[in-house]
């Protein structure tokens, strides 16, 4: 598929990121991996979250992996949720096994600058940033072109 351009939505409040993350728990497969990038409080977490459960199918406690660096949840595909805000070098990435689960779970990745070169080819990124009340996310599409052509036509639609 030709080099999609980025896809910038507007999110109004936590609803709108709950709503986008709802939106992708069902859309990811096995091997996709969203790089999560923002400042702290930019809504990567909550988007993670809201992800999580939406595929669990029920509400269950999603802590922040800030400090065990890695959860992982038992869902139709498992998935990975990761925050590499402290390490301290990408050979640490080694050892929480990540590079494994890219190719078979879904990862989201919260500070993927932290696995340096290990970034997996293909993974999509969305970055969170501060506007207004809310919240702009740009989505970087990766391999999934056709998520994000989905989304746009979605998001227009519903907006």
């Amino acid at each position: 598929m030709a080099d999609v351009p980025p896809l910038c939505l507007h999110l109004g409040d936590a609803d709108a990121t709950a709503r986008l993350g709802a939106w992708f728990a069902s859309r990811l497969h096995a091997g996709d991996c969203l790089l999560l990038e923002g400042q702290i409080g930019a809504g990567k977490s909550h988007f993670a979250r809201v992800l999580i459960q939406a595929r669990l199918g029920r509400i269950e406690d999603v802590p922040s992996p800030t400090f065990t660096l890695v959860q992982s949840y038992e869902a139709d595909v498992e998935i990975w949720h990761a925050d590499l805000y402290r390490l301290r070098h990408p050979d640490e990435v080694f050892e929480l096994g990540l590079e494994e689960a890219f190719g078979t779970a879904i990862c989201l990745i919260e500070w993927p600058d932290r696995l340096g070169r290990a970034q997996p080819k293909g993974a999509m990124r969305l970055r969170f940033a501060p506007e207004g009340a809310g919240r702009r996310v740009e989505i970087l599409p990766g391999d999934r072109a056709d998520l994000v052509h989905e989304l746009r036509k979605d998001w227009a639609a519903h907006v």
